[in-house]
């Protein structure tokens, strides 16, 4: 079946396969815990704090127990497990807590878990309070509980982002949400992030960057009432042009509405790309985004330094500033835990937005530029934590330390399809978490990323949210939501409540279109036929209740959710692989399917026997090495290769072009089992790697299943190219040096699309190789 037979009509037979599979993913808490938690500790003395106990049971300060009993206090995640510094058991855990309930806050901020120039900044930024200094952690527990919210902030920007993550650790959710319940960070002349107001971001995202699918998931946002905080796409592209498009796109909306000093657009692709889009087209790119990290080496994954960071902030001198995302284990999964716990990790990126905040402060001379933080809590899968409880507890730890910060902190309550959490869950996870009053949810038509392929908040929770808690939207946007009439007076939903083709006649009426009613509401009937036709969804309507997804909506909802899971447990078979010119099959050190999506670093690793194969592919080259060594793996969805006119089109296309270009290939053609992108990296240190400088690069192209949810069965292709020097070393060709063509299916990104864009980034990074190497 090709893809665009399966968006008219998805299997339901999602279930069934995945007990053929005979996967068992819906493992007992009770078994995780035994598997693999390691640290156990005594019982503490009366008062007996961390050092104490450390120079007790070892004789002398020891770090790597000290990062364990930080660790040990957090509630369980499976990050922390990778580490080895979870708690053993719920003793050890009520151990570790009590150790640092005892311990001073000056003692814990002068033996850190770990040192670098971000932790330098965020002291910098750090106030010193000497009121404070003779406190323990349980002491500001319980000053933290028991003060209301103008004494919190007296001495909030003397809390370092260490204390602030040690904090939370101390505290069990109902505390949590008390203290959350207390402290708001509006942003600057507007009701956003202020007690009982619940914003959005809506995420208009396509999985072709078509400005037609992206401007209607706005005007469909803003038919529900929902929208004011910004509207946020994720770009498949980061071609300058591309992502200008967009912003244009966004932009236009915005100011047809006059809207411009209400709220941002903004395109999140990579800051150096924004700067570049608003030299292009100066005053289009609103709030400009980045993700960060809480070391300097994880930030350096992101392609990122402290000081491009700082010099970036230095330029945001206008209402809007800087959008930071963020999410607990991101920099473990990119290999820089460090050794320390994620929720350390997490609070030290809030440090570094609250110095950024605080260096575009200095540069105005006043506090009212826009800069926020969202949490993607759950966007990278069951390694950081697995089920729909840690999901809650990661939520309201991160809000908390947001808060703490002086942050506007949203959440993305969300998950990957390889979680054990499903579309109900997530209904729940709201639920518990609503009532720490976050700044802001993500706003999608449905629950379902129809690019990212993951499960987050759609436009109708938002509705409901509004309807359970209370919660108001922006008080300038609520009346700008009464002005397209979708909101009557009363606040109460109108006929035209969830009918984006209303708000779209709306915006050709203020962009002084003369047609009739009829004739533009025509042509907005034909625009939603083609938006859907491409796999993206336009919520219209609504169910028994108004916050209920229309549905026929729902049942396509669930049916893409059932192909994911299918498509996540779906292993690549021999004669697939046969089918591939030239193949060359190694694995990685996944045991099987189970152990690869649980535990992703076994499958960075090539096996013993696979090394010795990838060696002999080198060996028979005999010195000629070719420009660039294809390799292909399954990925998370191996169906993305399998389905008909997908990876061999895209493969026999790609060969072709690349050698009309002048490049020389391997011949033989990488097939990695249970590979992740890293492999990718692997096979190229193994291929080119060599200790002598020479004048000219070597590239891979990694051609990889992208994680399953959008039911396009999309796949990616990572582009790598190095000098041999460079692939010698081990681990230093990563991420943050390739590029990617992502989203390629024959319903999203066409093969025939994807390799001209892929030869012509190829073309750059051998361009950027050789310019590297010709003399100063």
């Amino acid at each position: 079946m090709t893809r665009k037979k399966f968006l008219k009509q998805t299997s339901q037979a999602g279930v069934a396969v995945l007990a053929l599979n005979g996967c068992d993913i819906f493992t007992p808490e009770k078994e995780r815990l035994v598997s693999s938690a390691s640290v156990t500790l005594l019982k503490p003395n009366d008062k007996e704090d961390i050092f104490k106990y450390i120079q007790r049971t070892k004789g002398n300060f020891d770090l790597a127990i000290y990062r364990q009993i930080l660790g040990a206090a957090n509630e369980y995640k499976e990050g922390d497990d990778t580490l080895k510094i979870s708690a053993i058991n719920d003793k050890s855990r009520t151990y570790a807590r009590t150790l640092l309930g005892n311990t001073n806050i000056v003692e814990l901020d002068k033996n850190v878990v770990f040192k670098d120039e971000l932790l330098t900044l965020i002291q910098e930024s750090t106030h010193q309070n000497f009121s404070m200094e003779g406190w323990t952690m349980q002491e500001l527990k319980d000053f933290s509980l028991s003060q209301p919210e103008e004494k919190i902030k007296e001495i909030m920007p003397s809390l370092s982002s260490d204390v602030i993550a040690c904090l939370v650790k101390l505290m069990n959710n109902e505390e949590l949400i008390q203290l959350s319940q207390k402290i708001f960070n509006p942003l600057p002349n507007s009701k956003i992030g202020s007690k009982g107001y619940m914003g959005a971001r809506v995420q208009p995202n396509s999985p072709t960057d078509n400005t037609e699918d992206i401007a209607w998931q706005v005007f469909d946002a803003w038919s529900y009432a929902v929208g004011d905080v910004v509207l946020g796409t994720n770009p498949v592209s980061s071609e300058p042009e591309s992502v200008a498009e967009i912003e244009k796109t966004l932009f236009d909306i915005i100011t047809s509405f006059n809207l411009e000093n209400t709220l941002p657009n903004c395109v999140l692709s990579h800051v150096d790309v924004q700067a570049e889009v608003e030299k292009m087209n100066p005053g289009v790119t609103g709030v400009w985004f980045q993700s960060i990290a809480g070391t300097v080496n994880a930030n350096e994954t992101f392609d990122l330094t402290l000081e491009k960071m700082m010099q970036y902030a230095s330029m945001r001198d206008g209402q809007y500033g800087f959008y930071a995302e963020t999410g607990q284990g991101a920099d473990l999964t990119n290999g820089h835990g460090e050794g320390f716990d994620m929720v350390i990790h997490e609070s030290r990126k809030y440090g570094f937005l609250r110095a950024l905040k605080q260096k575009i402060n200095e540069l105005k001379g006043e506090d009212n530029s826009w800069v926020h933080v969202n949490d993607v809590a759950g966007f990278i899968g069951p390694e950081v934590f697995k089920t729909k409880e840690q999901l809650v507890r990661c939520c309201l730890e991160d809000t908390v330390m947001g808060k703490l910060h002086g942050l506007t902190i949203g959440l993305d309550i969300c998950s990957t399809l390889h979680m054990d959490v499903n579309l109900e869950d997530l209904d729940w996870c709201i639920e518990k978490v609503m009532p720490a009053n976050p700044a802001y949810l993500m706003a999608l038509p449905t629950k379902n990323d129809p690019m990212l392929s993951y499960l987050t908040t759609a436009f109708s929770n938002h509705v409901k949210v509004r309807e359970q808690f209370g919660y108001k939207v922006n008080d300038a946007m609520w009346e700008f939501f009464k002005e397209l009439e979708v909101i009557d007076e009363h606040g109460k939903p109108t006929e035209h409540f969830g009918d984006p083709i209303w708000v779209y006649y709306k915006f050709k009426k203020a962009k002084k279109d003369k047609r009739s009613f009829q004739e533009i509401y025509g042509e907005g009937k034909q625009c939603i036929a083609r938006i859907e036709k491409n796999g993206v969804p336009i919520a219209q309507g609504h169910g028994k209740n108004i916050w209920d997804l229309e549905p026929t909506l729902d049942e396509q909802m669930h049916r893409l959710y059932n192909d994911a899971k299918v498509s996540l447990w779906t292993e690549i078979n021999e004669p697939f692989i046969q089918s591939i010119p030239a193949s060359v099959m190694v694995n990685t050190q996944s045991k099987d399917r189970k152990d690869y999506v649980y535990h992703p670093a076994t499958g960075e690793i090539l096996s013993p026997q696979s090394i010795e194969e990838v060696n002999a592919i080198k060996e028979s080259w005999n010195g000629q090495l070719p420009d660039i060594q294809i390799v292909v793996s399954d990925g998370l969805n191996v169906r993305a290769l399998m389905d008909e006119g997908h990876l061999l089109p895209f493969l026999d296309g790609l060969t072709k072009s690349l050698k009309e270009n002048g490049y020389s290939l391997g011949k033989k053609n990488i097939v990695v089992t249970n590979g992740r992108v890293r492999a990718g990296y692997v096979c190229g240190e193994l291929l080119f790697g060599q200790k002598k400088k020479l004048s000219k690069g070597h590239g891979i192209v990694h051609i990889i299943g992208e994680r399953p949810g959008s039911g396009h069965h999309n796949f990616s292709a990572y582009l790598t190219v190095a000098q041999s020097s460079v692939w010698n070393k081990k681990g230093v060709v990563d991420h943050n040096i390739s590029r990617v063509v992502s989203g390629i299916s024959d319903t999203s990104l066409t093969p025939e699309k994807a390799i001209t864009n892929t030869v012509k980034i190829m073309d750059e990074l051998f361009l950027n190789q050789r310019i590297k190497v010709l003399p100063a």
